[in-house]
This record gives structure tokens, sequence and C-alpha cells, in this order.
């Protein structure tokens, strides 16, 4: 059966239970703590994110390539399981940019994107002979230099901070000022120092927002990136090979999350390319993170302790928020919400209660879960996260207290 222990979060879909323990990639979770050596981990099912990448080559237009962002989830094994599976990838750093070309994907199919590239990064990306997204003008001359000193062309695509939104982003990546990508209206005027420069022209990458559930606002701005592509493409050097037009699908996380409907996308992504003959030849990008490998990663902690304290109960764990800083509700949340948690070994349980899960640090901010209903839990019994493929382990506070890191296991 599935896990549906969830009255107000979207059902975890994606795995089973066993014997009232959670099943992930279809073995039980007590097993593969055991094998692992240690909690608090993150576990991250493979099946899961081939499946997410086969719903959406079921449902796009055939002619998308779909591109992996390693920022959602850096981890070797995980890189290399989605590389299997998909059409490229996005590096943000010159770490990532390693982990990237150890995959079987062509240079050429990897990207840089991010402001405040350093030299060394921007040498390392000319030689590699990935693509770089150049996010200003002044990135421009300074990848200009990186190429008189390693000896060699670089292939460029200009990041276009657009003049719209991605409407109701969890985070909002263009529009406004920014300090990501060149301001639509001075793009002509850095085509023509691209081409003054000698840079290869590849073509243009507008990511406008992510973390989004509602199709009409990605709809709709698909429809506007590629009216704006088709503007600039009249002052740019040459046909573009590539359009990268970012990616803000979300998934769901909280109560009231619905999954984002990706047929409307997909026939207006269809109708849009029926309509841009100039981007005939053009290959069109979408390039994703957290809907690939968000809800293929679950964290596991155990309880050290059961604490009541004016009436509340806490389950005091070995995990916390400098293992998964995006649960605990500091890593972009206005308002704190409870991602899904259950106890793993204890999926229904006999008994039900309503506690708070908390970490070992000493900050109130340290929170899990609060007033949160599942299992009775005692001492020894596993805390899940679920939802936590993305942004999970390498955008927390490894160091904070000194703690030992989470491990980490591809299933």
């Amino acid at each position: 059966m599935t896990v549906d222990t969830f009255p107000k979060h979207h059902p975890i879909a994606y795995y089973g239970v066993r014997g009232d323990c959670l099943e992930i990639g279809g073995r039980l979770l007590t097993e593969i703590v055991d094998e692992v050596g240690s909690v608090p981990c993150y576990l991250y099912d493979a099946g899961v994110i081939a499946r997410k990448v086969d719903e959406l080559r079921r449902t796009m237009p055939e002619r998308l390539s779909l591109h992996y962002a390693i920022k959602a989830n850096p981890f070797p094994d995980v890189v290399a399981a989605v590389a299997a599976l998909v059409d490229g990838l996005d590096v943000a750093s010159a770490g990532e940019l390693e982990i990237a070309l150890t995959t079987p994907i062509a240079p050429r199919d990897i990207s840089f994107a991010g402001p405040g590239k350093k030299a060394a990064e921007l040498e390392r990306a000319v030689a590699a002979g990935i693509t770089i997204n150049a996010e200003s003008a002044t990135e421009l001359e300074r990848i200009a230099r990186a190429c008189e000193r390693v000896g060699a062309n670089a292939d460029v695509a200009l990041r276009v901070n657009p003049d719209f939104e991605l409407r109701s982003s969890g985070m909002k990546m263009g529009g406004g000022a920014q300090q990501f990508g060149i301001d639509a209206e001075r793009v002509p005027e850095a085509l023509g120092r691209l081409r003054e420069l000698g840079l290869r022209f590849r073509g243009f990458h507008v990511f406008s927002g992510s973390q989004n559930l509602r199709d009409e606002f990605v709809r709709d701005a698909h429809r506007k990136t590629f009216d704006l592509a088709r503007r600039l493409l009249q002052h740019a050097p040459g046909r573009p090979e590539l359009l990268n037009i970012g990616g803000g699908l979300g998934i769901p996380y909280f109560p009231g999350d619905k999954p984002i409907a990706l047929a409307p996308i997909a026939e207006n992504l269809a109708s849009i390319l029926d309509e841009h003959t100039e981007l005939a030849d053009t290959e069109i990008v979408m390039e994703l993170g957290r809907f690939l490998v968000g809800e293929a990663g679950v964290y596991v902690c155990r309880v050290i302790e059961r604490k009541e304290s004016r009436g509340e109960v806490f389950l005091i764990t070995d995990g916390g928020l400098h293992h998964h800083l995006a649960a605990s509700g500091n890593f972009g949340q206005v308002l704190r919400k409870n991602y899904p948690v259950l106890i793993g070994n204890k999926v229904a349980g006999r008994e039900r209660e309503v506690v708070n899960v908390v970490g070992p640090l000493c900050t109130p901010l340290d929170l899990l879960a609060t007033k949160m209903e599942m299992a009775r839990a005692e001492p020894g019994d596993l805390v899940v996260v679920f939802a936590s493929g993305a942004y999970g382990r390498s955008a927390s506070p490894i160091g904070f207290l000194s703690h030992p890191p989470p491990a980490e296991r591809l299933v």
C-alpha cells in the first residue's frame, strides 16, 4: 500500500509500507539504515528519479531537452543517476563542474550559471569547453580575458533578466532589479560587445522563477520568454543554438499543495514551438532541479528522548536544522510550515499523538515538525522527513555546533 497518513499534506505517492515500516526503493527503511550504519542520513530513491524524468518525457514535446540543475542536489551518485536520464547539466560553481565532468554528458551540454564567477572558475569552464551563461556585461569582459589566458575560445549564452516575473513562484529569479542576468533592455548592447570580443554565441538563458505549482503562470511565462527571445534575436550575431527557458516546476510540500499540472504546460509549449518558426533549429532546454529529485529523497534521524513540557510532547532527535535547514523553515519560508513527517518504522502506529519534533541544537529554530500528528514514538524510533531530495544537506549549515554530518545513500 502507499503512504496516505497526511490528511493535510499531499500524499506521499512514491513510497510503500510493509509491516508498518516505510519502504524506499522497495526495501525496508530499517534495513537500509542498518546498512548505511548511521543516522541521521539522507536516502535517495533512484526509481523515483526515473519516474519523474519519465513523466516529463511522456508529457512534454519530444523536441524539448531536459537539463538537471546540480545545485538542487550535488551528491555524485544522484548526479550520475540523473545524468543517465537527461540531456544536459547546469552547474553553479567549479565544484559542481568537476562533478558534472565525471558523467557521460558532453561538455557542450553542460552550462555554468550564477553571478560572481571567479577568474579560476571561468578559466576552468573555458578549458573544459562548456557553455558559460554570462550574467553581466562585465562578465563578458572577464570571459574574454579567461579565454586569452587559457588559449581557447568560449561558448557563451547570455542570461537575460526578463522584463517579467514568474508569478506565484517560491523564489523570483527575474523581473525588476536582479543580481541575475543582463536586463533585457541592455541585451542588444551586450550582444554587440560579445561579437566584438569574438566570443562564440550559443543563445539565451531566461530563468524567471522557481518552485511554482500554478500551471497557468508557467504557461504565461513561457509565452513571454519566447516572445522576448524573438525580439532579442534581431540583435544576435547569428542563429541561437539553444534557448534555455529555465524550469520553475514546483513540488508539493505543505498542507493544501497540489502537484503542478504538466499537460497544460506541454500543450502550451507545443503551440508556442509551432508559432516560433525562427527557432525551428534551436535546441529548447527546460532546466529542472527540485522537480526531478525533491520527492526522491528523505531525511532520516533517530529519536533520542521524549520530553513533556507544559502539556506538549517534544521528540528530541539527533537531527535538525544543521542537516536540513529547509525543513526547519529557515530556507525561504516567511511563515514556518511543516514538511510531511512521520515515524518511519511506525507509519500508522497503534497509538497516535500530536508532537513537536526538534533537534539537539541549542536554538529554538531547530524544528523539524510543530504540533503534528504522527504515531507515538519512543527513543530509538526513526523520524522521516519527506520531500528532502532537493536543497537538503548541501543547503544546510552542516558545521553549526560541530555535530557529525549526515550520511547519504542512493537506493
